[in-house]
Parts: C-alpha cells; structure tokens; sequence
C-alpha cells in the first residue's frame, strides 16, 4: 500500500470541521490575519544564532538547501513561539504530519507542512490563500493547535488528538511527542556573569 502512494502524500491524519462560536472564529480571524516579515524570537542573538545552526544541521538531510532550510526554521521559530508553542514540539509535529514535504497532501486533503485542512480557509481566511505557501501554512497550522491546546486547557494529548483528527487514540499524540523528545529537544548553554558556572536552558 505505501508503495502505490505518491510521493508528496502524507499519511497523516485530518482536523475535523466544528462550529465555532462568533467570538472564537473571529479570534481566529485576527490570528491568521496579519504577516509582519518572520525573524528569530530569542532572548538574545546568540541564542537564537546557535539554535538556527543547530536546527539547520539536524533538518540538512530533509531540506538540504540553505536558504530553503533557514527560511523555513525562521519562520517555524517565529510562528510557533508567536502562538505561545514551543518551536521544537511543531518540528516534531511537522515531521510526523509531512516529513518536512512542503507539497504533501494526505488522503483527506489536509495540504503542506502541517497538513492543514481546507475548509480552515472558509472559517477564518479567505479562499485566495494557499496553504501550500510556507508562511500561510506555518500561520494557520500553529493557530489551529494553540486553539485546540487553549480548548483542552494545554493538555497536548487531548490537542493533538484533534489536530489530526483522532482524538482518544493515542499512536498520534505519542508519535508527536517522541519526535519532539528524540529529535528536536535543545539546550542552550547560558554564560552566567563571571564566566562558569553554566546554566542550561532546555526546550523539552
């Protein structure tokens, strides 16, 4: 069966459509809705220096050129932490959902990176966005599960369930958080007045 699947098809799951009150759609509407130029959000340069040098060495193998591969960690970097989620735990989710396949569209219609669904576009955008673009897809992805985290009152268990579409099972949200603890967790060593002693910041 994996053989006879495309190569841009993501075997990922798919947010199921709900109605959302007035006043969530319309916050929703106002996440979604501004696109000031992406930059890195760290406490101070260094530390966002060696995060992007690190993150690009580890995602070399999926997005080998440069540009292509800062653009995009920028751009995860900011989005995740401008919706109040931790950056490493939405590369984890990006490499379950697509594997870093721009392109990829699962079986469901769930498109890109994050593999957002369509109909998001009708309920809080507007229909001439693509969701194969970088930035509207980080965007809406990122604004979609700080909405289902805000809805489960940040347990990420339940939040991802409903990001794909499969809430009470489990494989989802274990897949998700393995990639965040094994591939994406990072530390970063701060130089405390004095020289050492070191103390580390760590991001799961």
């Amino acid at each position: 069966m994996l053989a006879a699947l495309s190569a841009s098809q993501a075997l990922a799951g798919a947010q199921v459509e709900e109605m959302l009150s007035s006043s969530v759609q319309a916050a929703l509407q106002r996440a979604v809705s501004d696109y000031p130029a992406p930059n890195l959000t760290f406490a101070t340069p260094a530390e966002g220096e060696a995060w992007l040098r690190e993150m690009a060495r580890r995602l070399a193998p999926k997005i080998p050129d440069w540009p292509t591969r800062r653009d995009f960690l920028i751009t995860v970097q900011y989005e995740a932490t401008r919706a109040g989620l931790d950056p490493q735990m939405v590369l984890g989710l990006i490499q379950h959902e697509s594997n870093f396949r721009k392109f990829a569209v699962s079986v469901a219609d769930a498109r890109g990176y994050m593999q957002v669904m369509p109909f998001w576009l009708r309920l809080i955008g507007t229909s001439d966005q693509n969701l194969f673009n970088l930035r509207t897809n980080l965007r809406y992805g990122c604004t979609i599960l700080r909405h289902y985290l805000d809805r489960e009152n940040g347990d990420y268990y339940r939040a991802l369930g409903r990001y794909n579409g499969s809430l009470g099972r489990a494989d989802y949200p274990n897949a998700v958080l393995a990639n965040w603890q094994q591939n994406w967790a990072w530390s970063y060593a701060v130089p405390v007045a004095g020289n050492p002693p070191v103390q580390t910041v760590t991001t799961r």
